[in-house]
């Protein structure tokens, strides 16, 4: 359905604004916008939504001729929470390293990766590529095992009162990540899916009786961050803490310590000061009152910067299936949408849609009509009677600013190329036949041309497709039926061979198939709806029924041209009977 004008590109609006509040804070310098992601487990398309809401953006803002920067600030230096479900090679042995930064556990077995957060950044890595989404990444492990925040650590430590402040006026209230201030509840699903997107649930800090502490070391010999502060000089920078996880305790010199974080809280804050961040969404978890964006907008201003434009986002669901989770594991990621789905429509259901409207990813037989929605879509923009709020869409999914999107050269349908792809079992000899008669003025004479939508199509129909779903043609005729069908019945099948050999394509099948009950009924075959009787849509049913008994033993299937198509003249004449 197209957008209404009112609605448009709201990615213009957005890079309007950047770049604007970009000039006023540090005039002639990149615009830097950002992410964050934490590869806690598989970072699945509700947290995609964290990187193309500000992709989209900076690459409106580089068609302009500006120098921008988008930021994936990878969370892999954050603690390891819970072992999610679903996820192979790991089991609950994994649990053992609860509390250690993600990128001090191991990767699931069987991985080439070195750690686990290296595991499942780098399936999105691949993804982002593949997307054309461009960025500049950060290792939060490297940054704080470098050395990178120490003046900022340090500086948060001096101020920890002021930051203790800020966050005591919230601490009275409801935890925001059990209910955000939204129009409905967020469920629990939901709330689990935040974790990809930031560390929603972590706390803000420790307060003992040596006071409160904005920074949490992770242990010398356990690597946990069970610890707590026991005292600190702001003098000498001594900071003593114990480990209630295996009872470690030792003093460091926080000026020379690199093996810990800021809270979250705080984190966030300091890295928007840090980095000179302009723009930054972040999820509903986020954005309640009292969440980390809303108290980050106040402890941004103790290290001397300023809280980014950022709009909250909506969820991402998927047709078929409950919320996403990534500790419950089975989790749809981007890269499993990219193995069905050419990344130009991916790209186009983030970018038609604001990031406050929540929007659903089709992996069941939706993903048919998503396509068609798509190819229209296409075929307006190319003819020029698109909507100004679908062109724009359509040029932010197709291309970016350093050029086009790889793009399948002869686009077929995705529901027919799904057909022929169930039909045919991966066959590629018997697919060029079929694809070639759907137009035999133009004949197909190389399956290259038809991808990678061909593969995609094969891909949905091998992994989301029931194999009791799935079409498997008669090897031999339905004798008893054919012998049981009346003269209506029997007269259909005439018309219908009679016809196979001046129709044999994908249009001319599509004419008599629909045609044969119009005829049958005494109407040209050419009558439009509006000049027939409700009755013919009834007979026009039990006609395809019939065909579908007659060829692969159901009452559906593929669409019959395409159907007919596949199972040849030769083959549809002897299962019909001939």
């Amino acid at each position: 359905m197209a957008q209404s004008t009112e609605t448009t590109d709201w990615v213009s609006r957005f890079a309007d604004e950047v770049i604007e509040e970009s000039e006023r804070r540090a005039p002639g310098k990149p615009v830097v916008v950002a992410s964050g992601l934490s590869p806690s487990g598989p970072i699945h398309l509700g947290n995609l939504r964290e990187v193309m809401t500000p992709h989209l953006v900076a690459d409106e803002i580089r068609r302009r001729g500006h120098q921008v920067r988008h930021l994936i600030s990878w969370d892999d230096y954050d603690r390891y929470r819970k072992v999610p479900g679903g996820v192979d090679g790991v089991d609950a042995s994994w649990a053992e390293h609860i509390g250690k930064p993600l990128t001090s556990v191991p990767a699931p077995k069987g991985s080439a990766h070195p750690n686990w957060a290296e595991h499942f950044k780098a399936a999105m890595v691949d993804a982002l590529a593949e997307m054309g989404v461009e960025f500049d990444g950060i290792s939060q492990t490297a940054q704080y095992t470098s050395g990178a925040y120490r003046e900022q650590i340090l500086h948060a430590m001096k101020h920890r009162g002021d930051i203790d402040a800020i966050l005591a006026q919230y601490r009275t209230k409801k935890d925001p990540a059990k209910k955000p201030q939204s129009q409905k509840p967020v469920d629990e699903a939901e709330l689990e899916a935040a974790e990809g997107s930031g560390a929603a649930a972590e706390d803000d800090g420790s307060s003992g009786s040596a006071g409160y502490f904005p920074y949490k070391p992770f242990c010398g010999q356990c690597e946990k961050d069970l610890t707590t502060v026991t005292a600190y000089d702001d003098d000498t920078t001594e900071l003593s803490y114990t480990c209630t996880a295996c009872g470690f305790a030792e003093t460091v010199a926080l000026n020379e310590f690199n093996r810990g974080k800021l809270v979250w809280k705080v984190d966030w804050p300091m890295r928007w000061a840090y980095e000179g961040v302009v723009f930054e969404p972040s999820g509903v978890d986020h954005s309640s009152p009292g969440s980390s964006f809303q108290v980050g907008g106040q402890i941004v201003g103790i290290f001397g910067g300023k809280q980014p434009i950022g709009p909250m986002y909506a969820f991402v669901g998927i047709s078929g299936m409950a919320k996403m989770s990534s500790s419950k594991g089975g989790v749809p990621t981007p890269a499993d949408a990219l193995k069905i789905m050419e990344p130009q429509l991916l790209r186009w259901l983030y970018a038609r849609r604001r990031p406050n409207q929540s929007f659903k990813i089709a992996f069941d037989q939706e993903i048919q009509r998503l396509y068609d929605e798509w190819d229209k879509l296409d075929g307006k923009v190319a003819d020029g009677s698109a909507l100004p709020a679908d062109v724009a869409a359509h040029s932010r999914a197709v291309r970016t600013a350093a050029g086009e999107l790889p793009r399948t050269p002869r686009p077929m349908p995705y529901r027919t190329l799904a057909s022929v792809a169930d039909i045919t079992a991966g066959a590629e000899d018997q697919t060029l036949r079929i694809l070639s008669e759907l137009d035999p003025t133009d004949p197909l004479s190389s399956l290259d041309a038809v991808r990678p939508r061909l593969d995609k199509a094969e891909a949905w129909i091998n992994t989301h497709v029931p194999a009791d779903q799935r079409t498997i043609v008669r090897d031999e005729p339905d004798a008893e039926l054919l012998k049981s069908l009346d003269e209506q019945a029997q007269g259909s099948l005439r018309l219908l061979l009679d016809g196979l050999a001046d129709h044999w394509s994908l249009d001319g099948l599509t004419h008599l198939v629909y045609g044969v009950p119009k005829v049958q009924a005494g109407f040209s075959a050419d009558a439009t709806p509006k000049e027939l009787p409700p009755e013919i849509k009834t007979a026009q049913r039990s006609f395809f029924a019939l065909l579908y008994h007659l060829l692969v033993g159901r009452d559906t299937g593929p669409r019959l041209p395409t159907l007919l198509l596949a199972v040849g003249q030769d083959r549809v004449r002897a299962l019909l009977g001939e």
